[in-house]
């Protein structure tokens, strides 16, 4: 439950499941982008985060900073009086958050741990076992985000605008402490 999933919960809360669902359809799509390149390359991509690991930690702080700021910010209370005019649409979940999974290539890390751990890529592997593993992974992690957007979901009516604003203020900090941190961490990786 990182920064991806509070987004998720918060959208819940403040738009309704459906945006919640949505934004984790999004992260779903991120997941597997990343998940199908592990499969795929594994050499190659470990090679590749190695060599560019601040680079791509730095630019990703930098966007869940943007984004953080931008949740800290938002105003529940006009997202609820004018829905049309906000671009509230199910696409707009779905694309903001696979922007903000995208901006995490560390999960590759994740998966290769996985991969290896469960022995999903093996060599000689048939394609039809691949594409079956990360149709699994997108159905479990579909699953999850279903689970989690529905309780969220089912604990709205109990939020009113100020607590879904402190709701966002909270998310938003989150965010903007983790970015931090990110950015924190890269200028003393590149100064050392």
């Amino acid at each position: 439950m990182g920064p991806v999933g509070l987004f998720c919960v918060q959208r819940s809360l403040n738009k309704g499941q459906w945006h919640g669902f949505f934004s984790g359809v999004g992260a779903v799509m991120s997941d597997l982008f990343y998940a199908g390149i592990t499969a795929l390359g594994m050499g190659f991509v470990i090679d590749y985060v190695e060599d560019h690991e601040i680079t791509l930690l730095m630019v990703g702080s930098i966007l869940m900073l943007c984004f953080g700021v931008y949740i800290f910010r938002s105003n529940p209370v006009k997202n609820r009086k004018k829905p049309k005019e906000t671009g509230n649409s199910f696409y707009t979940d779905i694309i903001s958050s696979f922007f903000i999974t995208l901006a995490n290539p560390l999960i590759i890390f994740v998966y290769i741990i996985l991969f290896a751990r469960y022995n999903f890529i093996r060599p000689n592997e048939k394609w039809f076992s691949i594409m079956l593993g990360l149709a699994s992974i997108a159905v479990g992690a579909l699953l999850w985000w279903f689970v989690i957007t529905f309780i969220a979901g089912k604990f709205r009516r109990f939020f009113n605008a100020r607590g879904i604003w402190i709701m966002n203020m909270a998310v938003g900090s989150v965010i903007i402490a983790l970015s931090l941190w990110g950015l924190v961490w890269g200028i003393i990786s590149v100064m050392s």
